[in-house]
């Protein structure tokens, strides 16, 4: 596969938020520091959700495509994640992604073959691949 690029902008609003968007994407993403910094800003995504959030994304889609290659049948798909922030040495640093997939089947004897699958997603999240923090899953299949 050839090197894509992938380009967002970012313009400053006021105060601690921003708005970040893509031309070729429709939506635009509003951005602030997180309140538990000085001027952080309540109820709007921060940096530190959009990469507990790439994180988690990425998972689904990884999954979704290696379900599909696989032929596992399901009938729904969730995932919570968690992104733990710490301050060592002096730095912040996300050191800790936590995921929580649910996959819900369409036939219990495919639950071997799902936590498998969502083993092999974990491994192959390329965003998962590219940071520092430790990604780890807790799964749960149903029926």
């Amino acid at each position: 596969m050839e090197p894509h690029i992938y380009s967002v902008d970012l313009n400053w609003n006021a105060a601690r938020s921003g708005e970040l968007y893509a031309a070729e994407l429709s939506d635009k993403i509003k951005v602030a520091t997180p309140p538990p910094f000085e001027g952080g800003v309540a109820g709007v995504w921060s940096p530190e959700h959009l990469l507990t959030a790439a994180v988690c994304s990425c998972f689904m889609t990884t999954f979704l495509a290696i379900a599909a290659n696989s032929k596992l049948e399901f009938i729904a798909f969730s995932c919570a994640a968690k992104g733990k922030l710490e301050q060592i040495e002096g730095k912040y640093l996300i050191t800790q992604i936590e995921l929580f997939p649910v996959v819900k089947l369409t036939k219990a004897e495919d639950s071997e073959k799902a936590e498998r699958i969502l083993a092999k997603s974990e491994k192959a999240c390329l965003i998962a691949n590219s940071i520092k923090s430790t990604v780890s899953l807790h799964t749960s299949i149903t029926f």
